[in-house]
């Protein structure tokens, strides 16, 4: 297998751009390689180091086997709309390396972090949804591979937490600041973001992942005056008749991204000296993906609950527990049939006890 170029951590950060793929395959293993190939040339021509970057899911447990017909369910006919096989992956990776860009993926579930090391890709990404998804998180840092963060939606604690813990075990981590709005106008992107991050961790790689859709050369500029090393846009192609999304940079909006990024023009959001508040409907997004606790059996009453008792899936109901809430150890106050959602109110836990949190939620999901 062919080396990626510049891949040695940390440095593999610096001077970053990472070009998400994401599911604009469609599916389609043929449509994957022309979005790699046409990519891949623009990459050559400006001289510069770039990874594509691949979601990776293992949908037959991502999905709950009792939603897979709910087509009416974005996310849900979305994944499973766009599954590749894994032989395929592998060839999308190999094309990557063989264009000159470095292989990166997402895992949304362990399984695909496996995956992960199976294709040989360089960096893992955490996506802004699973920022406190421990479970796959614990997964992700046994690869021990470099990993790239986005703190879009979160809490300055998640981040402070996410952050210790990468540090500790001596694992590159790159801190992206990301609205998780899709698109993003000029006013909602608050660059100054990077000043806080740069202060407040010195010792990681900080980085811009953003999703405007009306211009391809300020905010990189000011990201990369800022301090900001790594940066990251979604990519896609006009072809085969299939909508572009606005949040999606076509070839030669990248080759106009490269070009200026060393152009500093001013456009910064509020002040870089606190962790910004997300967004309520930025909240809202998110939610929708984040994974619920389910029972993997019939759970009795008083059983006190361990991982081999649980798995977490899509969609998250109103009141059920997701990965964020799971402690391990909770105590079941009602019994749960095999399959069946735990809800907040069938365990003892602290979070049980404050009516304001359960009342949040009682309100997201579906």
């Amino acid at each position: 297998m062919t080396a990626s170029p510049n891949t040695s951590a940390p440095e593999i950060f610096e001077h970053l751009f990472v070009l998400e793929l994401a599911n604009n395959h469609q599916g389609r293993l043929e449509r994957g390689l022309r979005i790699v190939r046409d990519f891949s040339r623009i990459v050559r021509f400006n001289n510069v180091k770039a990874a594509i970057k691949l979601q990776l899911r293992d949908v037959d447990a991502f999905i709950h086997r009792d939603f897979r017909a709910r087509t009416d369910i974005r996310y849900i006919k979305r994944t499973l709309d766009t599954r590749l096989a894994k032989d395929e992956y592998a060839s999308l990776t190999t094309a990557i390396r063989r264009g000159g860009c470095i292989p990166m993926a997402t895992p949304f579930d362990e399984v695909s972090v496996d995956l992960c090391v199976e294709l040989g890709v360089d960096i893992i990404k955490i996506a802004s949804s699973d920022i406190n998804d421990w479970i796959l998180i614990e997964k992700i840092a046994t690869t021990r591979k470099p990993v790239v963060v986005s703190t879009g939606g979160s809490s300055l604690k998640d981040v402070d937490d996410l952050v210790k813990f990468f540090n500790r075990r001596g694992i590159p981590l790159a801190i992206n600041h990301c609205v998780s709005l899709y698109p993003s106008e000029d006013h909602e992107i608050e660059l100054n973001q990077i000043d806080f991050l740069r202060r407040r961790y010195p010792l990681n790689v900080i980085g811009l992942s953003t999703h405007e859709h009306g211009d391809w050369q300020t905010s990189i500029a000011i990201a990369y005056a800022k301090g900001a090393r790594t940066f990251e846009r979604h990519i896609d192609i006009a072809a085969d008749d299939i909508p572009v999304a606005a949040y999606c940079s076509l070839p030669q909006q990248i080759d106009q991204w490269f070009k200026a990024y060393r152009r500093v023009v001013e456009m910064c959001g509020a002040p870089g000296t606190q962790k910004r508040i997300p967004l309520n409907r930025e909240s809202q997004y998110l939610d929708a993906l984040v994974r619920g606790v389910y029972a993997r059996r019939d759970l009795r009453r008083g059983h006190a609950l361990c991982d081999d008792d649980i798995y977490l899936a899509i969609p998250l109901q109103k009141g059920q527990i997701s990965c964020r809430e799971l402690m391990r150890g909770e105590l079941l106050l009602h019994d749960v049939a095999a399959d069946g959602p735990i809800m907040i109110d069938m365990i003892d836990s602290p979070y049980a006890e404050i009516e304001q949190l359960k009342a949040l939620i009682y309100q997201r999901g579906l």
